[in-house]
């Protein structure tokens, strides 16, 4: 669902004689293609009154990783090199997609988690690779490479804008309607009780969590993160990583509006 003020393809903006007053570096949640459109259609929405335009790069599948070591690491510092002087804010969404597939959430799990009742106690200890605390250690280390590399690229008026997803469902739903690759598989390969497997998420993502308030609170307050979890319901879902777009929109509206408000940007 296109956006006026939003442009994911660089020729295009440049086209229409554009120049982005917001950058988005995000997966999914700012790329999801199907009808209602991602999380970043609708923060367009809220920003447009101000006359923001909004360049997003990234893509479906972004890691954090991916952005200062990976595939999306030239775009990152190209696009920062171009705009970054006249950015007014920088919104970020990745980390969600390091833990959300069949081969990244299923070497975090213990071997066979039948008898285990805590989601945390289903979590390989430890930091050796592919343990959870491997994974948040390397997920802190892209981030603080990230908003550096932003920090020293725009302005001191330029705020930086995190998220961290929201408790999603181990339904095994997919795209389209098949079944997913993402999150039930693996909980049920390693024999996680269907009682627990909610828990789990909610325990990645609060780890997760963990990692973006202490990045957060290592640099100025130009950094905000966007606790947006405690919001959608199961029904709000589309599939196990996405919301609907009515999903989307309550994420908008109820936990990034009040911000964005309190920071003139809408």
């Amino acid at each position: 669902m296109a956006v006026k003020n939003v442009y994911w393809d660089r020729v295009r903006m440049r086209n229409d004689d554009v120049y982005p007053s917001i950058l988005a570096i995000g997966d999914s949640w700012f790329w999801y293609p199907l009808p209602g459109g991602s999380l970043i259609n609708q923060l367009g929405k809220l920003v447009a009154d101000k006359e923001h335009f909004i360049f997003a790069i990234g893509n479906n599948g972004a890691e954090a990783f991916d952005y200062v070591h990976g595939k999306y690491r030239k775009s990152v510092k190209s696009a920062l090199k171009l705009y970054g002087s006249g950015l007014s804010a920088v919104f970020i969404s990745g980390g969600g997609n390091d833990f959300a597939g069949f081969n990244d959430l299923r070497p975090l799990l213990k071997p066979d988690c039948t008898s285990i009742t805590g989601a945390k106690a289903c979590f390989r200890g430890g930091s050796s690779a592919d343990t959870i605390n491997w994974l948040m250690a390397k997920t802190e280390d892209s981030y603080r490479t990230l908003l550096g590399q932003i920090m020293i690229s725009t302005s001191q008026k330029t705020e930086i804008y995190l998220h961290n997803y929201d408790y999603a469902y181990p339904t095994g739903k997919g795209l389209f309607g098949n079944n997913s690759k993402w999150l039930k598989s693996a909980l049920d390969d390693a024999n996680v009780t269907p009682g627990i497997q909610h828990d789990c998420i909610k325990y990645l993502i609060d780890r997760f969590t963990t990692v973006l308030n202490k990045v957060a609170s290592s640099y100025t307050n130009r950094i905000l993160v966007v606790d947006s979890t405690n919001t959608l319901v199961k029904k709000d879902w589309a599939n196990e990583l996405h919301p609907k777009a009515s999903g989307f929109k309550k994420i908008a509206r109820k936990k990034w509006l009040p911000i964005l408000r309190s920071k003139g940007l809408v």
